[in-house]
């Protein structure tokens, strides 16, 4: 799995001058997570977890465009939280469970040690067969121009099922480079993508009945070319970024989509509080399966922003075109953003928002979200038709940081997974054609202590108001995600995970019977340790409760398992 895109952040190993200190704090971070998850009961899934920290609650600066659009004023002494309001996507609290357990020891030797260690070989292996096989090599060839390129392999021999009959692999490349000149930057990147697995979710058979192994694999092979380019002249008067992305996916039973996006962003001043936005989308798709469609999504979004030292407001239109040639669809629908921000108190944000959207489905954000579809799936775009939403956020100087968020939203197609009727090992995607309504209550915080410990919580409840069908199949309720890390020496560093699901349903159409599964809860534990100015050693002990949960129906997950190795840099 490569490192997230979004806020991707890496701990920095600080010395610790007290040894009493150092062993207060492992036994108390220990003692937090050991005893927070054993509280809990449910099914626990198997997984192997990558080693990158994901969704993190750091308030990061704005990007280019938002700085430019944003002045800064006022106290400049005085810490700074910005942040920028973006739809979500539509799989509402569904987390992939690969629970990702802070960085590597090969990648914080690479951010300390010299440039000719920014590059590393790694290897490991553990439990369920399980093989690990990671290299990375970075440079910069002048100060203009730098590339990096990365090779994975991760693959486990057997599963929970019937041995063999749940292995799976996943293998990965990619190769990226910046090109950055005083009044440009240019980024290209090339990635391929092979995931390989077996739909295991099957019927027990009766004794001496053997499985044909090539009836239940499935491949699925990705690939993609990013290009983008950017104004970084700031005595430019218009400011703007373009990005464009080609991307294929093919699979083990001929289905195939063929997806080509650009994206435009750009800012105009028109005085020192006063900005005209303007965001453009275009997307041009074709997929292959039973039937050939050509599916094309269009979107202009023009926005004015006025900004003071006490509150901004932001109020515009997002235009959206949408058309799928085999399923008839051609339409367009415009909907009202407004967001508002006031900042009563320095460090505290109070936020309020109205939109809407059409949410772009795919076949390859729907194999990313439940890779146990079937064949032929219908995928449809799912329309936002309004969002309100408010909360607060807000950050201290003592390293704790806080948001609190309710939303409530308004879908039409809003979609689920459930077993298919004609096979119940194989997923449907079921639409909900009227109204459906969800409220969403969310609330985070963070506490870092000067890098040397580091947590953070985030809790989401959902209600979920449907028109036609009976549940929310395979949606959760509740979500819960536990972060922790832990910065011992130089040399010894311990992150945690812990993330809980609650009730999830779904149901059996061939027999009738609606499931509640129980509640999944997955504690994950990984140690990294630099043997050396080159070598380091880490151990990941996932799912350490040991439970095989179902996140989808009839699929457990692996019970304990662990992977470890040795990485060196070079």
């Amino acid at each position: 799995m490569t490192p997230a895109d979004q806020n991707n952040k890496k701990f920095n190993i600080k010395n610790m001058n007290s040894g009493v200190v150092r062993t207060g704090i492992v036994l108390l971070f220990l003692g937090f997570s050991a005893g927070f998850a054993v509280a809990q009961k449910g099914e626990i899934e198997s997984q192997t977890y990558e080693i990158v920290k994901e969704k993190s609650i750091e308030f990061a600066p704005a990007n280019r465009l938002l700085d430019k659009v944003q002045p800064a004023k006022g106290d400049q002494s005085a810490k700074k939280v910005s942040y920028e309001l973006i739809d979500p996507n539509i799989n509402i609290a569904s987390p992939k469970l690969t629970p990702t357990v802070g960085v590597s020891s090969d990648e914080k030797e690479r951010q300390q040690a010299p440039a000719t260690l920014n590059n590393y070989i790694k290897l490991g292996a553990g439990n369920y067969g399980r093989f690990l096989g990671e290299a990375f090599v970075g440079a910069r060839t002048s100060d203009d121009l730098a590339f990096s390129a990365q090779l994975k392999h991760l693959s486990a021999a057997n599963g929970p099922v019937d041995g063999k009959n749940s292995a799976n692999s996943s293998t990965g490349f990619k190769v990226d480079g910046k090109y950055i000149r005083s009044k440009y930057k240019v980024d290209a990147a090339l990635d391929f993508d092979h995931k390989g697995y077996y739909f295991y979710g099957y019927k027990p058979q009766p004794e001496g009945v053997t499985v044909d192994r090539d009836s239940l694999r499935q491949k699925i092979n990705r690939f993609g070319v990013d290009l983008g380019f950017e104004n970084t002249d700031a005595s430019v008067l218009v400011d703007y970024a373009v990005k464009t992305s080609l991307h294929t996916l093919r699979d083990n039973y001929s289905a195939s989509e063929l997806d080509w996006g650009t994206k435009l962003n750009a800012s105009v001043p028109i005085n020192d509080s006063f900005y005209a936005l303007l965001d453009v989308d275009a997307f041009v798709s074709q997929r292959v399966d039973h039937f050939t469609y050509n599916r094309n999504l269009f979107r202009v979004r023009p926005t004015f922003k006025y900004v003071t030292d006490l509150f901004s407001l932001s109020a515009g239109l997002n235009a959206v075109s949408d058309t799928d040639s085999k399923l008839n669809i051609n339409k367009t629908r415009a909907f009202p953003v407004i967001n508002v921000d006031v900042t009563p108190i320095s460090g505290i944000h109070v936020f309020a928002g109205y939109n809407g959207d059409i949410v772009r489905n795919t076949l390859k954000s729907m194999l990313n979200e439940n890779q146990w579809l079937g064949r032929n799936v219908l995928i449809v775009n799912t329309e936002k038709t309004y969002d309100i939403n408010a909360g607060v956020k807000g950050e201290t100087e003592q390293g704790i940081n806080f948001e609190g968020k309710i939303s409530l939203a308004q879908y039409r197609n809003f979609y689920n997974f459930n077993n298919s009727l004609a096979d119940t090992s194989r997923f449907s995607v079921i639409y909900d054609p009227g109204k459906t309504k969800v409220l969403t209550i969310s609330v985070q915080g963070g506490y870092n202590l000067n890098d040397l410990f580091k947590t953070s919580l985030k809790v989401n409840y959902f209600d979920y108001s449907l028109a036609s069908l009976e549940e929310a199949w395979h949606r959760p309720d509740l979500t819960l995600n536990w972060f922790n890390a832990l910065t011992i020496s130089k040399k010894l560093f311990i992150t945690s995970d812990f993330y809980l699901l609650k009730r999830i349903k779904a149901k059996n159409f061939q027999s009738g019977i609606t499931t509640k599964l129980p509640v999944i809860a997955d504690l994950n534990f990984k140690i990294d340790y630099l043997l050396t100015k080159n070598f380091s050693a880490f151990v990941a002990i996932n799912n350490v409760l040991g439970k095989q949960y179902q996140r989808y129906q009839y699929y457990p997950q692996q019970g304990l398992n662990f992977i470890g190795g040795l990485s060196f840099s070079f």
